[in-house]
């Protein structure tokens, strides 16, 4: 059996070996690089911690401000209650008295309604807001298209009059919305009236305390308008969907939404679609912020420039503020490269020959005139002159002139419109130049059982049409109106000769004499 070493017996120490040496080398090197790796992502922790309470602390804080401001304007608005109920109640009951009086006046009204100016047109709307005639309101304004912006300026003030002006509006758009009870006989479109009426309601309804961000509509009321809107929309679905409605319906439908302050969030898809498809409408870009659509703005101006709409875009970028991310003037101008390129289609259209160039011109000439009218909207001209587009629209503008300038044609007085008879002869004598023809005289004409199409003569002498387009000299000195053109003298003629009754002043071997225009 072994002995056991001494402690403290001094014995040979043993060489470390140089792959041992390599290999706590390695291992250090392993727990340095661990080392390193564990402290970087603790760090790396502790900062997105700091970040995420900062980032809380700062939700709390914007929380908090917003909890203040909406408590503040739910107290304001608490308060401003019964001043807004005192406010509308001495409303209602000055209307009430005011309406009483005018009933009870003798006071002959104007059955057509004829007014010569706008204060005569202001007191028969508010004859009628204050009697409440809501029919005869509409008929009214209907008739009074042409004056449609003194409409706009006296209207507010007429429904202000009204005791109930929500209930008003509704009775007097209902003959056309939601749904046109009109039928067959239904006539020209009068949505601009509704829409019209509607945006006058706003300024009558809207809390005189706080402004708009309260409508002074009962809920009775309110109900009544959501019932409207949801008739509508089951409308809506038998008249083809949204791609078939027409455009001022669309338009009606979504003022009324917002008049009445019933948008509902669960819709706003609904709501985008309908606005997308009716971007052209001018309102448009101001209703679909009205109906808070205003965070999908931005993917809404792109599927309108996806579509060609680059005009519409404009519209909208402006409307809430995202110029710098769509700039407008290279929109106008893809826009303008669309239309021509759209012109150009037209021409080359096997189906548009005959009127080809026309609708070119006309597609050209409405593009540039939106442009030039955008351009002037929002104050571009430093960035996109107009001066050639104005131009371009002349240019376009004169050919179209040119093409529609009639020629003037001297018409030859002796020209019969009939068929036959004896022609007065020639007055040769009142001409000096007088031309003589060498041709020798037409043999008679006899007309052939055959040519019954051509109609009987007919009496008197009226004013022939012209018979040449050009100031070129006729190659057939024997004219003849169009109504009994006979088939043409040169050339052999098939079967029995056709002879010609001998015109007055033709028999002599003389041609009809010409005026020196045909030949200058």
């Amino acid at each position: 059996m072994g002995s056991i070493p001494d402690p403290g017996e001094l014995t040979e120490l043993t060489q470390p070996s140089f792959d041992e040496f390599q290999r706590q080398t390695s291992l250090m090197t392993s727990c340095t690089l661990l080392w390193k790796e564990l402290s970087d992502h603790i760090n790396s922790l502790e900062q997105n911690l700091m970040k995420q309470s900062e980032t809380l602390k700062r939700k709390i804080e914007a929380l908090d401000s917003e909890t203040k401001a909406s408590l503040d304007s739910l107290k304001k608005r608490e308060l401003s209650i019964e001043d807004s109920v005192k406010i509308a109640l001495s409303r209602v009951e000055f209307n009430t008295k005011a309406a009483m009086r005018t009933l009870g006046d003798d006071v002959e009204d104007n059955p057509d309604g004829e007014v010569d100016d706008g204060d005569g047109l202001l007191q028969h709307l508010k004859s009628t807001c204050l009697k409440m005639e809501a029919k005869e309101f509409w008929s009214f304004v209907i008739g009074k298209k042409k004056e449609i912006d003194l409409l706009r300026e006296k209207i507010p003030a007429a429904l202000s009059e009204c005791i109930d002006p929500a209930r008003f509006v509704m009775e007097a758009i209902s003959e056309v919305f939601p749904v046109d009870k009109r039928g067959n006989e239904g006539g020209s479109d009068l949505a601009w009236a509704c829409v019209l009426i509607l945006e006058s309601l706003i300024p009558v309804v809207v809390d005189p305390v706080i402004g708009k961000s309260r409508i002074l509509v009962t809920p009775s009321m309110k109900e009544q308008a959501k019932e409207i809107a949801e008739t509508w929309k089951k409308s809506l679905e038998e008249r083809g969907g949204i791609e078939n409605v027409k455009t001022p319906d669309v338009h009606t439908f979504l003022q009324h939404l917002v008049t009445f302050g019933i948008v509902k969030k669960e819709d706003l898809e609904f709501y985008r679609k309908l606005v997308v498809a009716s971007a052209w409408r001018k309102q448009m870009p101001k209703l679909a912020v009205s109906l808070g659509l205003g965070d999908q703005m931005p993917d809404m101006i792109e599927e309108l420039i996806s579509k060609g709409q680059q005009l519409d875009a404009v519209h909208f970028t402006y409307e809430v503020g995202l110029v710098d991310k769509f700039p407008p003037v290279p929109l106008l101008k893809s826009f303008l490269r669309d239309a021509k390129k759209a012109a150009s289609s037209i021409l080359d259209d096997p189906n548009n020959t005959g009127r080809a160039a026309q609708l070119a011109a006309r597609k050209e000439q409405s593009a540039l005139r939106a442009v030039i009218k955008c351009i002037e909207e929002y104050k571009l001209e430093a960035e996109f002159p107009p001066e050639n587009l104005k131009k371009r629209l002349e240019q376009l503008e004169k050919t179209k002139t040119e093409k529609r300038k009639p020629v003037v044609v001297p018409a030859n007085k002796r020209t019969r419109v009939n068929n036959g008879g004896p022609m007065p002869p020639a007055k040769a004598g009142r001409l000096t130049n007088a031309y003589v023809s060498s041709f020798p005289a037409p043999p008679p004409f006899v007309r052939s059982p055959s040519h019954t199409q051509y109609p009987a003569p007919v009496p008197g002498y009226p004013s022939p049409p012209p018979m040449y387009g050009s100031r070129s000299p006729p190659t057939n000195p024997y004219a003849y109106s169009p109504e009994a053109a006979p088939p043409p003298l040169a050339g052999s003629y098939p079967g029995a000769p056709m002879n010609y009754p001998a015109y007055g002043g033709y028999g002599n071997g003389l041609a009809p004499a010409y005026q020196q225009a045909y030949y200058r």
